[in-house]
């Protein structure tokens, strides 16, 4: 089942994120986390905060993505206005596709640009795959998604791990989702972004990564 919730222990054993979690901090705050995985990476959720890793400082906003290239045993996110952070650890290689927040909403005529489905769609999402296995990370809102042609309901706190060459689609949602984005080691032709089997060659799944 490729939805997992940020315990440690709990991804499937291919996936490259081991970990995560979702931290908000009230105004004035800050967070200490613990160094977890080989690879440590911050996604900022909302609001402008902080994240101080050794002796460096950097201003950070919503959408951004920070990697904690220092080794010691911890780092520290804090806000003014109070924010949302989230925290992936694993085992991801150097080169990687990328990482960041997107939305999915509802809308009345749905349209995009993805592969033909089967299901009903509500959104403009597109229905892809990629050369790099995927993870999608639900911190507000709840709906249907689609990867290797089975449908979960996920809402806050689930992790949607798709694995390279299998299809995934984000159809419907009962509550707008705001959600984080990480794809991981590039493989194969190594190709970035959303790849579609109408323009990109038909998609070559990893059967193992289910």
């Amino acid at each position: 089942m490729p939805v997992f919730t940020g315990e440690i222990g709990a991804a499937p054993k291919w996936c490259e994120l081991e970990s995560f979690e979702i931290v908000e901090i009230e105004a004035g705050g800050h967070h200490l986390f613990e160094r977890l995985g080989a690879k440590e990476k911050l996604v900022v959720g909302s609001v402008d905060c902080h994240v101080s890793q050794g002796d460096q400082t950097t201003a950070v906003k919503m959408g951004d993505v920070v990697d904690i290239v220092d080794t010691s045993s911890s780092f520290e996110v804090a806000t003014e206005a109070g924010a949302l952070v989230v925290r992936m650890s694993g085992r991801w290689g150097d080169e990687i596709g990328g990482a960041g927040v997107f939305s999915v909403v509802e809308v009345d005529s749905p349209t995009d640009s993805g592969d033909d489905v089967s299901y009903l769609k509500k959104t403009t999402f597109d229905n892809h795959y990629h050369d790099c296995d995927e993870y999608w990370i639900v911190y507000e809102g709840s709906g249907l998604v689609v990867s290797e042609g089975r449908a979960y309901l996920v809402g806050p706190g689930d992790c949607l791990a798709t694995g390279i060459g299998h299809h995934h689609d984000f159809p419907q949602v009962s509550i707008p989702v705001t959600a984080v984005y990480f794809e991981t080691t590039l493989e194969g032709d190594r190709r970035l972004g959303h790849l579609w089997n109408h323009t990109h060659g038909a998609a070559v799944p990893d059967r193992d990564r289910v």
